[in-house]
């Protein structure tokens, strides 16, 4: 995903901003967080339960049914039955073509993709970022302020975590910076140019409300991990 190059960046930048705070910056740029099995399945049924009620509604059988009630005998009550059951019997069979056939187009992981909501995106890049998130953290203590700035690139979504202190001490307003730096970076082809703008922000607010307070710890790997 990314070149040796833009590796040796992402990590010069990391080790420059950590030389002037106590906190930690991590990374985590990751091809995709799920390939959204469910989708095909939730489009399928929508299309199923929608298409069929508005094929009756537009008159699928306005003809048929004029015909009969225009002069009601028995043989128009028989009619009727029968009429009734194959209208039953086509609904199910259009409600299941439906479903199978929304499902495969859907099921393609370009459409599936596309078709996901944005929510369900953001959902899912969230928790990945939080459990990256607490992974890095089990290596440090409470005290220690650290940053995870996570992007997948199959979602175009971007997550910063940050330590409840530098919250706190920071507000959002330089989180919010990063994540669009990073979503710029995606969308330009140029996650890198995103990433090294992203920790120079998140540096720069780490430097003034948590100085150095002695030796850098590096405790987290002062690299870009690629999942």
């Amino acid at each position: 995903m990314l070149s040796d190059k833009d590796r040796a960046r992402i990590s010069a930048t990391i080790s420059k901003v950590e030389s002037k705070t106590s906190g930690e910056i991590f990374c985590v740029l990751a091809k995709g967080v799920s390939h959204y099995r469910e989708v095909p399945l939730l489009w399928a049924a929508v299309a199923a339960f929608a298409v069929p009620p508005l094929l009756v509604m537009v008159g699928l059988h306005r003809l048929a049914l004029a015909s009969i009630f225009s002069s009601w005998t028995d043989d128009s009550a028989r009619a009727m039955e029968g009429l009734i059951l194959r209208a039953l019997s086509t609904f199910e069979l259009v409600q299941a073509g439906v479903f199978l056939v929304v499902a495969i187009i859907v099921a393609v992981p370009s459409v599936r993709r596309a078709m996901t909501p944005g929510t369900l995106k953001q959902h899912r890049v969230r928790q990945a970022a939080r459990r990256h998130f607490v992974a890095v953290g089990a290596r440090l203590t409470h005290a220690e302020p650290h940053i995870l700035i996570f992007a997948s690139l199959a979602d175009r979504r971007v997550e910063l975590v940050a330590h409840d202190n530098i919250h706190k001490a920071v507000g959002e307003g330089p989180w919010t910076a990063s994540v669009a730096a990073v979503v710029k970076g995606i969308k330009a082809g140029k996650a890198a140019d995103g990433f090294v703008a992203a920790i120079e922000i998140c540096g720069a607010a780490l430097a003034e409300h948590f100085p150095p307070d002695g030796t850098p710890k590096n405790r987290s790997p002062n690299t870009v991990l690629e999942t």
